[in-house]
């Protein structure tokens, strides 16, 4: 489906160059002389190459509908992460660099989404916050109690994040695995 320049949004699937590419961020801009475009940061789901471009009203480019299946995160072996097809039991190995820094977060029996293009996964979609076990964090500090003030702790999975200053080591708090931030506790 073909789309204005104009109309991208982030997270938009585009066809560009003979690449399939993501919009991650968007900035439209209406100069003073000429005309109006759309400033497009935009990442490469085949390489992980990352482009910036600028779409103008009149062109238009390719929108791509990816396929989405459901799977399950089996295991890791090394640097592949090992799913499983939830209607057919088919197994199939990804490279660990396919989910970047969300990796850290993939739980044993975890449901995720793969994203295929052409029958050929290009990205992997997890749930967008986990429950995680704080392992260890810092001791709170005597008359540091602004609501705003936040302190370093590591959790189950080595994943570091910023909780607010009653947090203590043992307690199951809720992550945003994209943000890697604290949410709120686990109930």
């Amino acid at each position: 489906m073909k789309i204005s320049g104009v109309d991208i949004r982030p997270g938009n699937i585009i066809e560009y160059e003979t690449g399939i590419w993501r919009a991650v961020k968007i900035q439209h801009t209406q100069p003073g002389k000429g005309g109006a475009y759309m400033q497009v940061e935009m990442t490469n789901l085949i390489d992980g190459r990352k482009n910036n471009v600028r779409f103008r009203s009149a062109e238009t480019v390719e929108r791509v509908r990816l396929d989405t299946k459901d799977f399950l995160f089996l295991y890791a072996e090394g640097d592949q992460l090992t799913f499983m097809d939830e209607v057919n039991y088919e197994q199939i190995s990804l490279p660990r660099d396919l989910l970047g820094d969300a990796a850290a977060f993939l739980q044993d029996g975890m449901k995720v989404v793969l994203e295929l293009y052409d029958e050929r996964p290009i990205s992997v979609q997890l749930p967008d916050t986990i429950e995680a076990m704080i392992v260890e964090a810092d001791a709170v500090v005597k008359g540091q109690t602004a609501s705003s003030s936040f302190k370093p702790a590591i959790l189950d999975n080595g994943v570091r994040v910023m909780v607010p200053p009653h947090i203590g080591a043992g307690t199951k708090i809720v992550v945003d695995v994209y943000e890697q931030t604290y949410v709120r506790r686990a109930d």
